[in-house]
Parts: C-alpha cells; sequence; structure tokens
C-alpha cells in the first residue's frame, strides 16, 4: 500500500485495524483518561489477556504511559501518534460508518425474466450463444 511521504513517519509501526491500533486510538481520542487493561479489553470487546500483552508492549515501544497503578494513558509527547490517529478518524469520516445501517436497496421495478419460464430462458440464452457462435 503506498504511503504520502508528507506524512509517513517511520517511527510508527502502527496498521489500521489491528488490535495495536485500536488500542492507541481509543487512548488517544480520550487523552485525559487512564485506563486498566480490563476497561480497555472491554470498551474494544477483546480478550483481556490480549489487551494487557498488547497494552505492555505498547508501552515498552513508547507510545504509551503508564501510571504508577497501572493505568495506561496517552503521551502528551506523541504529536506523531496524534496525527496517526487523526487520520484513522478522518479516513473513517469519509469512508466509514456514515452508512445506515437500516438502509434496504432499492427493489428494481421489474426483475429479468420475470414472466417467463426457465425453459423459456434457456431457449433465449441458447439463441443468443448461436448468434455469438458460442456452441461451434
Amino acid at each position: 500500500m503506498p504511503v504520502f511521504l508528507e506524512d509517513h513517519d517511520t517511527e510508527i509501526d502502527l496498521r489500521p485495524g489491528t488490535t495495536k491500533s485500536d488500542i492507541v486510538a481509543h487512548l488517544y481520542r480520550n487523552p485525559e483518561w487512564g485506563y486498566a487493561p480490563r476497561e480497555i479489553a472491554e470498551a474494544l470487546e477483546i480478550p483481556r489477556g490480549t489487551a494487557t500483552a498488547t497494552l505492555k508492549r505498547l508501552y515498552d515501544e513508547g507510545y504509551l504511559g503508564k501510571t504508577d497503578d497501572g493505568y495506561y494513558h496517552a503521551l502528551g509527547e506523541r504529536a506523531d501518534v496524534r496525527r496517526y490517529v487523526a487520520s484513522l478518524d478522518q479516513a473513517d469520516r469519509m469512508f466509514g460508518h456514515h452508512r445506515d445501517a437500516t438502509a434496504q436497496p432499492e427493489a428494481p421495478p421489474h426483475r429479468i425474466g420475470e414472466d417467463r419460464t426457465d425453459e423459456e430462458l434457456e431457449a433465449e440464452l441458447a439463441e443468443l450463444e448461436d448468434d455469438r457462435g458460442v456452441n461451434e
């Protein structure tokens, strides 16, 4: 997948749609809060063990801060990560969940072959294929 070089930061090793990216996005969208692994697991609907291991890895890699009593949080000095999350949000606004979940596609006013039997449709198909020379 190509990257826009002006905004590309080789220091950020996150890919949209991964658990790492989802956790970072959640914390950076809520920078005034600290979260326990259990709270992250519940908020993102992921297994608690996955949340705990991923949070530790993100902390070790310098993406997140951690309080002495175990709450993970966004880092104010990571403008690059804030830009990454902002780009996720922008992409979601452009292409994401704006579609009405209850919307149904419009039914066509007339379905092709609606008033014909299978035999009539097969005969018409055979005639068209003969005209094209397919059955030679």
